[in-house]
């Protein structure tokens, strides 16, 4: 029992409940007389019931008083901090999960088709089919003079002709016949007494003309002419074979006084290999200024 709030409920005589009395105002054990109501003590138990009562209420609002207090100190306290975990969302929220951006904005897009690669300037100088830019001496061997690094040859003569044999020597002529030679381009550069004459040789493949080189013995006819005299026709000579796509250029050098060309004559042998470096790449320009017009329509 709670001290200072009575005894047990039920009491020992008949039966009958009785109220609760404060300590030290409880009736004896034994017998009772006639069960008449305790006024009195029914009155003090009341009032003690309701004090209690009141006591609750006062303390169960002062927990509630501070309980909210206590919220509001806290909100204040969040709302005023520099600290950007205190100033978060209620409830323990990320600030990060905000609502996303506008995404209605379409995608770029990329187109999955490769764009094609770039001609092959070879290609277009491997055919007949392709090779349609015009072919003349002066267009393959321009200017008056040709210059590699520090030596400058002057340029002779020029010739170009259908009867490709009519521009050879030796067997070189029925090869070119046999393979269906288009044209011979022949022309000559001179330096400090030597003179190199190059002939380039068309034909509709590459693969035929790879064949011509194969095949390819004799030489080309030096061209004399413009300052050049005749030279290589009685005596030993230089004389070179190479292949291009569907061209096949050829060298022939050698002293203008006639002297017989040996392999410590480094002039003859520099002449020819710059002459004939010359003329695979202009074969090999042809190639790209074509390549570059079929790459500017597609």
């Amino acid at each position: 029992m709670s001290f200072g709030q009575g005894g047990p409920p039920w009491g020992p005589g008949d039966g009958s409940p009785q109220g609760r009395q404060p300590y030290g105002q409880q009736q004896p054990h034994g017998r009772q007389g006639p069960a008449t109501p305790d006024w009195e003590a029914l009155a003090t138990a009341s009032e003690a019931r309701g004090r209690k009562r009141r006591w609750a209420l006062l303390g169960g609002g002062a927990v509630a008083t501070v309980a909210v207090a206590a919220l509001v100190a806290t909100l204040v306290v969040r709302a005023n901090s520099d600290d950007p975990k205190a100033s978060g969302p209620i409830g323990g929220v990320s600030s990060s999960s905000a609502l996303p951006e506008d995404t209605t904005a379409p995608a770029p897009s990329f187109s999955e088709v490769a764009p094609p690669p770039p001609p092959d300037p070879k290609e277009f100088v491997s055919s007949a089919e392709k090779d349609k830019a015009p072919l003349t001496a002066e267009s393959l061997y321009p200017g008056r003079k040709l210059t590699v690094g520090d030596r400058v040859y002057a340029k002779g003569a020029l010739h170009r002709t259908a009867e490709c044999a009519s521009g050879t020597q030796g067997a070189l002529g029925q090869v070119l016949t046999k393979h269906g030679c288009e044209q011979l381009v022949r022309a000559t550069y001179r330096r400090d007494g030597v003179a190199v004459t190059v002939g380039v040789a068309t034909f509709r493949t590459a693969a035929v003309a790879a064949e011509v080189k194969e095949e390819s013995s004799g030489n080309i006819a030096s061209l004399a002419g413009e300052g050049v005299p005749t030279f290589c026709r009685t005596t030993v000579c230089r004389s070179t074979a190479n292949a291009y796509g569907r061209y096949v250029y050829f060298t022939v050098g050698g002293f203008t006084n006639g002297d017989r060309v040996t392999k410590q004559d480094r002039a003859v042998f520099t002449t020819g290999d710059d002459v004939a470096e010359f003329t695979l790449r202009q074969i090999h320009r042809r190639g790209v200024a074509q390549a570059s017009r079929a790459a500017a329509t597609q």
